[in-house]
């Protein structure tokens, strides 16, 4: 083990949703930590921007285009990592998808695709790691939860719903692949500036919420999503060997005022 109990160092990191917002913030921390980082995610012209970004930091990577949703495409992306880079020792499951409709609005349609990607893309992307983790040893996945997964919200009724279950799973996955020293973890991220939010921070229909939003963060600032690389880095790194089945809220003390 490094003597930097943080370092990465000779480890591979996927990323699902990795091309842009939270996830692409916290494959550069991840990468410059000194992970290889595989960007997994659907949007190309988004995963070579995500590359490009990677590649200013001196960082190894490469984009694999992946369906969460989809068996064959998460088959896909563990086997097309371990060919290029000899292992896989950190998921992070971070493929998300939002609708902001209030739940009378909400289609059953919208409602099962957010529950794919949102919750039963996380288990399916874990399920598929497990086995190349239990070969190497150890394995680090960490789950991009939210603070919806605390409370509920009016016009996220079914987000909420998914990161809610997403924190019952990462228990459940944590206290089953203990025994294979496989630590699960998850973050919840606050109110961040990413594309899932930008309605909201700025349509005229939400300015009165966003103000409100604003004004009960404690730091007095939205999170930006370079400020879930720290936490990413503690769990993915033998710094955490001894945290499994957390769930840690990142911001900006929203959930405590």
């Amino acid at each position: 083990m490094s003597t930097n109990m943080f370092s990465l160092d000779r480890k591979v990191a996927v990323i699902t949703g990795g091309n842009g917002g939270i996830g692409l913030g916290i494959a550069v921390g991840l990468g410059i930590a000194g992970a290889k980082v595989v960007i997994a995610a659907r949007n190309k012209p988004k995963i070579e921007y995500a590359l490009d970004k990677l590649k200013d930091h001196g960082i190894e990577s490469m984009g694999i285009e992946t369906d969460v949703t989809d068996d064959e495409s998460i088959s896909n992306l563990v086997n097309k990592t371990l060919q290029e880079f000899g292992g896989l020792d950190i998921l992070v499951n971070n493929a998300g998808v939002s609708k902001r409709k209030l739940p009378q609005e909400i289609t059953s349609n919208e409602w099962s695709h957010i529950l794919n990607v949102n919750l039963t893309g996380v288990f399916k992307c874990s399920k598929e790691v497990y086995i190349p983790m239990v070969k190497s040893g150890s394995g680090k996945i960490i789950n991009i939860g939210s603070m919806t997964s605390i409370f509920g919200q009016d016009y996220t009724a079914p987000y909420a719903s998914t990161k809610g279950g997403v924190v019952q799973l990462t228990k459940s996955l944590a206290n089953a692949w203990a025994r294979n020293n496989i630590q699960v973890n998850s973050i919840l991220p606050g109110w961040v500036e990413t594309d899932l939010t930008l309605d909201l921070r700025s349509s005229k229909e939400f300015k009165e919420r966003y103000e409100l939003i604003s004004a009960r963060i404690p730091l007095g600032r939205w999170g930006q999503p370079s400020d879930l690389a720290g936490t990413a880095v503690f769990l993915a790194s033998h710094a955490s060997n001894y945290v499994t089945g957390a769930s840690i809220p990142v911001d900006g003390g929203y959930t405590s005022f």
